[in-house]
């Protein structure tokens, strides 16, 4: 019964358009109620799902992506991929993916990127004549690169979930060759649906213009090469990483391509803290009621139910990536991240599957729940910019969710893709 009460209070408080913290927890007190425990305690377990100190990384990371759009280090990455992948046919679309790629590999957040990269590129391909919803497509699934290329706040998250000392600078590592991977799966989709329509092929810009905006664009990218560097050669931890990335976006912004101003860092400023505040209190919140589904016992219960049927590790994984897929659709990925982590990672670890190669699996995962409706947060975002339903959107983004499926069915049933890497860097 206690069970029930917690899964219908959620659903009914979610139904109700209730956000998804507060519905977490409503749902986890009167779960406590009915079992007479102590409300402090759900208090005491929100307090220690945000004292963790690897989680300090979080707003680092959120200010430092922040910083980057502000100082126009996104608009500068965009001219590369222009130059580099613009003269294929649809060109603009593998200019937005390209550029997503580079994009997430200095600031981690795919809502960062649907919004800076569709702010330019959706406007300007629909003034060359690009349907709005294939641009709107385009973008958002691109965005979802953005959580594999390091760094990756959400890779933090699930650090500190697992319990077991996952390492940050091991799941950095895993997630470059799947986020390369789904990158490229994504360009080719993007490729083969401008042909279909008919979009027109770019021009290459000739080597100078490229050399040239592969300069601009340097001292940005050098910000994922400090904080990768900084991590593997032990010079800083993850946690002093993101700082780090956060004075060095200021100095580049401010000394090296003077765009960021004073009203800029403080507009950076206050909405990493909405941000940050909206994050961490998530993460309070799902961490409460995954103690009351670990009082519950659901993850041993659900374990036994999954191992009953089939002791095949192929088709155990299969059926915790539909399980995650159909959660994706209805839940924001950092609670989903929090919950659902205790739950599948003791039974993946029992299969012999190792933590980070599941992590990589999981953002993956999680990532194309945050374009799939009804709660698909970075499809809203590309629908807004692109200023079109997001039904229309729907309608037609299937290929794309096609080379997301494809892209999780190789990282899932090829470890190598995620675990080659850490293995080669001894991390």
């Amino acid at each position: 019964m206690a069970l029930t009460i917690l899964i219908l209070t959620l659903f009914v408080l979610l139904a109700m358009g209730v956000p998804v913290a507060f519905a977490l927890m409503g749902a986890s007190l009167a779960t406590f109620a009915w079992l007479d425990i102590p409300m402090v305690v759900a208090m005491q377990r929100m307090a220690a799902g945000v004292s963790v100190f690897t989680l300090m990384a979080i707003p680092f990371f959120i200010f430092a992506g922040d910083l980057m759009y502000r100082a126009g280090i996104a608009r500068r990455l965009m001219q590369v991929a222009e130059a580099m992948f613009g003269r294929a046919r649809g060109g603009l679309g593998q200019v937005d993916v390209g550029a997503s790629m580079l994009f997430g590999a200095v600031s981690g957040s795919a809502i960062a990127s649907a919004s800076a990269m569709g702010s330019t590129l959706i406007p300007l391909m629909k003034e060359k004549g690009y349907d709005p919803d294939y641009a709107v497509n385009v973008t958002v699934t691109a965005a979802i690169v953005g959580l594999l290329i390091p760094p990756s706040h959400n890779m933090i998250i699930y650090a500190a979930a697992s319990g077991t000392g996952v390492s940050i600078g091991a799941l950095f590592l895993a997630g470059i060759v799947p986020g390369v991977l789904t990158g490229a799966l994504l360009m080719f989709v993007a490729w083969v649906v401008a042909a279909k329509r008919g979009y027109p092929a770019g021009t290459f810009p000739g080597w100078r213009k490229f050399i040239i905006a592969f300069a601009g664009a340097l001292p940005g990218m050098m910000t994922a090469v400090i904080i990768m560097g900084g991590i593997l050669s032990g010079v800083f931890t993850p946690t002093e990483s993101s700082a780090i990335a956060v004075i060095y976006t200021i100095a580049i912004g401010v000394f090296g391509y003077r765009t960021l101003g004073l009203k800029d860092f403080f507009g950076a400023a206050m909405q990493s803290v909405r941000t940050t505040a909206m994050v961490l209190l998530i993460i309070s919140a799902a961490t409460a009621f995954g103690y009351a589904l670990a009082i519950l016992e659901v993850p041993k219960e659900l374990s036994q139910v999954m191992t009953s049927i089939s002791d095949n590790p192929l088709i155990i994984l299969l059926m915790i990536n539909v399980m995650l897929l159909v959660l994706g659709t209805f839940m924001d990925m950092a609670p989903l991240i929090v919950i659902t982590t205790p739950i599948f990672l003791p039974i993946v670890q029992h299969l012999g599957i190792d933590p980070v190669h599941f992590g990589i699996i999981l953002m993956l995962n999680l990532g194309i729940g945050l374009v799939t409706p009804p709660v698909g947060s970075v499809l809203f975002v590309g629908s807004a910019v692109g200023q079109i339903p997001v039904e229309r959107a729907v309608r037609t983004i299937w290929p794309f969710y096609g080379a997301l499926i494809i892209a999780l069915l190789f990282v899932t049933y090829v470890p190598w893709l995620s675990m080659a890497l850490p293995h080669y860097f001894g991390d």
